[in-house]
């Protein structure tokens, strides 16, 4: 009779990882950092100080470019695929919300924590070493730039529970209405500009439920002529609002804050990736694509957030040697981001191989208690102030500092509480008080295909 008022909640079935998404993933972060090394070039001026130009931004060829290779969109659209699918599982073993929430701040808080206070200290150092002060503040500014994309795809994963909820009763409403509000507030920003930034939430809620779409099967059961006629249209559309000057045409500057423009292209894009679905699956079952992508695919954000400062810190470095620097914009070089690209890349490994492991999927012992709501809401707020600050007003050596003592603490609020193991009786007596104040992290070997 109690074993009947008590039911223990059955775990959730093993999901295997999608290897498509896994590939595009990889490649899309693949082009992120072969794009920023065409950004990036510094010149040692008189008198110690530094000054930087965006070539890539610069070039006429570079709009329509663009267009075509702006992949933001489509990182949050697989977001919404593995986020929905995660929450859904975590949901099935008795999960929260706010379990949910805590698994996706260790997840992202951890990497970024270490990246914030190496660069802190590092910087630190240089500046005692007598490195000009200008120079100190522009490779924090530089480095700085992927947090925006941090703020924004936290933002929207800690709303997945509450999003999933809206799409589970009226998927059509609940993305008419993104859209409606992001209308709303693109209308408004020339009266209002500060209002543009809530678009953050809209724009990027809106593409991911453009995951959630693709989780339900929703692309899979349109045939390929609705596929083709989605891509089109949306271009169209794009085409439409850009060519009247609506909106810029530059999908750079269109980025933060962002607009309709990038849903049109998360639009255009979740339904190219549904297109080509088939092929990316058989590509990511070659036997190499598959080695490369377990090794650093899975490391993918601490691929994506330290790739800048290497960079950066790379240049500047260069400018005190007398390794030949050719102009930016000449033949040579572009040449030159070839080898640029693959000394990144280089300087990566060993970063992976330090850090990546902070990106390992957060577990709890089966006597582990979680954090209590205020904990995890708390942790949140902690996180979210200085990457908005930094997104906002550029990154400096003392928000560097104070960003990393934020993370650090975040963590602490979402690390698991050890409690008594309870008797066996006990347990078999009152299994579901077990489960309601059991971990709120999932077992090991509990995985899933998680975000960049």
């Amino acid at each position: 009779m109690e074993r009947d008022a008590f039911p223990v909640v059955s775990p959730a079935p093993v999901v295997r990882r999608d290897p498509a998404i896994d590939l595009v993933r990889f490649t899309c972060l693949l082009l992120v950092v072969a794009a920023h090394c065409m950004m990036v070039s510094p010149a040692l001026l008189k008198g110690g100080t530094v000054t930087t130009d965006n070539v890539l931004m610069d070039q006429g060829w570079f709009t329509p470019v663009a267009w075509g290779l702006m992949i933001v969109p489509l990182f949050f659209v697989l977001g919404g695929v593995t986020g929905l699918e995660s929450w859904r599982r975590l949901r099935a073993r008795g999960g929260t919300g706010f379990a949910f929430a805590q698994l996706r701040l260790l997840r992202l808080v951890r990497p970024a924590m270490a990246l914030l206070a190496v660069m802190w200290g590092g910087l630190w150092l240089a500046l005692l070493l007598g490195v000009h002060p200008q120079v100190i503040q522009l490779m924090a500014a530089g480095a700085a730039m992927p947090l925006w994309f941090l703020a924004a795809y936290l933002t929207a994963q800690l709303s997945v529970p509450l999003m999933a909820r809206l799409h589970e009763h009226a998927p059509l409403l609940t993305f008419a209405a993104l859209v409606a509000a992001i209308i709303t507030i693109d209308s408004l920003r020339g009266a209002l500009p500060v209002l543009a930034f809530t678009n953050l939430i809209f724009v990027w809620c809106a593409v991911q439920q453009l995951g959630f779409f693709m989780a339900d099967g929703f692309f899979e059961r349109r045939s390929r002529t609705w596929l083709v006629g989605a891509i089109v249209s949306s271009n169209l559309v794009l085409g439409l609002v850009t060519g009247v000057a609506v909106y810029p045409g530059n999908m750079v500057v269109n980025i933060n804050p962002p607009n309709l423009c990038l849903l049109l292209l998360g639009i255009s894009q979740a339904a190219t990736l549904q297109l080509l679905h088939g092929g990316i699956t058989w590509l990511a079952g070659v036997g190499w694509v598959q080695k490369i992508i377990a090794v650093a695919g899975r490391r993918s954000m601490t691929v994506y957030l330290w790739h800048l400062p290497l960079l950066v810190g790379m240049s500047g470095l260069l400018l005190l040697t007398d390794v030949p620097k050719p102009l930016a914009g000449t033949a040579e070089w572009w040449w030159a981001r070839i080898p640029v690209f693959f000394a990144v890349v280089a300087l990566l490994v060993p970063v992976v191989w330090l850090f990546g492991r902070l990106e390992n999927r957060p577990t709890a012992a089966s006597h582990a208690r979680g954090p209590s709501r205020t904990a995890v809401v708390t942790a949140a707020v902690v996180v979210l102030i200085p990457v908005a600050d930094a997104a906002f007003n550029g990154l400096t050596l003392a928000l560097l500092g104070g960003g990393a003592a934020c993370f650090a603490l975040s963590v602490l609020l979402l690390g698991r509480v050890p409690t008594p193991v309870l008797p066996p009786a006990f347990a078999v007596k009152f299994p579901a008080q077990r489960s309601s104040h059991g971990p709120t992290l999932p077992e090991p070997g509990f995985s899933a295909n998680l975000e960049p």
